[in-house]
C-alpha cells in the first residue's frame, strides 16, 4: 500500500462527532467527486471513486448524519481488470433534498443555488469544519508522494475558483500552498516536508504524521552522515594532496643544493615530513624539539615550498 493510500485509510475511519463537521466532509466529498442525476422524483445523487477509504467513509458519514442508506455499487473496467470504481447512490426525492440543502446546494425552497465556488462559506466558518473539508478534499482528489523520494502532497480541482478557495482554506491553517494548472485541472499543492506534516495534523492523520516524521528524520540524518563524510574526505584529500607536495619540494632541495643548506628549524621539520609523510600538520609539530602548534608547523613547510620555488626559478634562468 503506498503512503497516499496509508494515509486516506486512516482519514477514512476518521468520523468527527459533530454534525456541522460532518456536513462539511460530505459537501467536500460531493464537490469533488459528486453529481446529481436525473430531476423531480427520478433524481439520483451519486458519488463516483476508485477509493474504497472514500466509498466506506462517505457511507457511514450519510448514515449517521442524515439518518438514509446508500448503494453501493462495483463496476469492473472490462479492459483494465484490476481498476474497479465504486459508486454510492442517494434515491429518494425527500433524502436528496435534506442532503442538498445541508450543503447549501439547494436553499429552503428547494432551489439551485449552488456556485462555481467550491463550497458555500457558511459551511467552513470553524476552524474545525475546514480541518473535516479538507479531509474529504484528500480523500476524493488528493495524492502525496512517497517521503523516501520526495514531498509533495496535492488536491486535484476542476475549476481555477474552486481550486483558489482550498488554496486559501489550506493557508488559513498557515500553510503555504500554491495552485498549478495541470491539463486541464487546477492542482493545489505543497511541496515542503514540515508543512506536510502540518497538513497530516491539520486533517488529524496523526499515526501517518509519525511515519513521515520517522522518515524525514532517517533522511536528515543520512544526509548529515553523508555531508560529514565528503567534508572529512574533502579535507583528507586536501591533506594528502599537501603533504605530498611538500614532500616533492623537500626532496627536490634535498636533491640540488641538499637539506645541509637550510637553517636548522627547516632542516628540522623537513626531516620529520620526509619521516612521517602521512602525519597531519599537529602530529609533526609533537616531532619537534622543542614541540612547535600547528601554525608553525604549517608555516616553516610554507617557506621550504618557497625555497624550493626559488631553487628552480634558479636553475631554469642557468639553463
Amino acid at each position: 500500500m503506498s503512503f497516499s493510500s496509508q494515509v486516506k485509510e486512516e482519514l477514512s475511519r476518521q468520523i468527527h462527532k459533530g454534525r456541522h463537521c460532518q456536513i462539511a466532509e460530505i459537501a467536500a466529498v460531493l464537490s469533488f467527486a459528486g453529481k446529481l442525476e436525473g430531476a423531480g422524483e427520478e433524481s439520483v445523487l451519486r458519488v463516483y471513486t476508485e477509493n474504497i477509504s472514500l466509498a466506506r467513509k462517505y457511507f457511514i458519514l450519510m448514515k449517521q448524519t442524515f439518518q438514509v442508506t446508500c448503494r453501493i455499487a462495483v463496476r469492473q473496467n472490462i479492459y483494465l481488470h484490476k481498476s474497479r470504481a465504486f459508486v454510492i447512490s442517494l434515491y429518494g426525492a425527500d433524502n436528496i433534498r435534506r442532503v442538498l440543502q445541508a450543503v447549501r446546494w439547494r436553499n429552503e425552497k428547494n432551489e439551485g443555488i449552488r456556485t462555481r465556488a467550491l463550497v458555500n462559506g457558511l459551511l467552513v466558518q470553524n476552524s474545525c469544519c475546514r480541518r473535516a473539508f479538507l479531509r474529504g478534499a484528500f480523500l476524493s482528489a488528493g495524492s502525496m508522494s512517497d517521503p523516501e523520494k520526495s514531498y509533495h502532497f496535492e488536491v486535484v480541482c476542476t475549476g481555477e475558483e474552486k481550486a483558489r478557495q482550498l488554496m486559501e482554506m489550506m493557508n488559513s491553517f498557515g500553510m503555504d500552498a500554491k495552485v498549478v494548472m495541470r491539463k486541464k485541472n487546477h492542482v493545489v499543492y505543497l511541496k515542503e516536508g514540515a508543512q506536510i506534516v502540518d497538513m497530516l495534523n491539520i486533517m488529524e492523520a496523526h499515526v501517518s504524521l509519525l511515519n513521515l516524521e520517522n522518515v524525514r528524520i532517517m533522511k536528515e540524518m543520512r544526509n548529515s552522515v553523508n555531508r560529514q563524510v565528503n567534508c572529512e574526505t574533502a579535507n583528507i584529500n586536501k591533506t594528502v594532496s599537501a603533504a605530498v607536495k611538500q614532500l616533492e619540494d623537500i626532496n627536490y632541495i634535498k636533491n640540488t643544493k641538499g637539506l645541509e643548506s637550510l637553517p636548522e628549524n627547516l632542516r628540522e621539520i623537513a626531516l620529520v615530513r620526509l619521516e612521517y609523510p602521512q602525519a597531519p600538520l599537529k602530529e609533526l609539530g609533537a616531532y619537534l624539539e622543542p614541540a612547535v602548534g600547528k601554525s608553525g608547523v604549517n608555516h616553516r613547510l610554507r617557506r621550504l615550498c618557497e625555497i624550493a620555488e626559488e631553487i628552480r626559478q634558479t636553475n631554469c634562468e642557468d639553463m
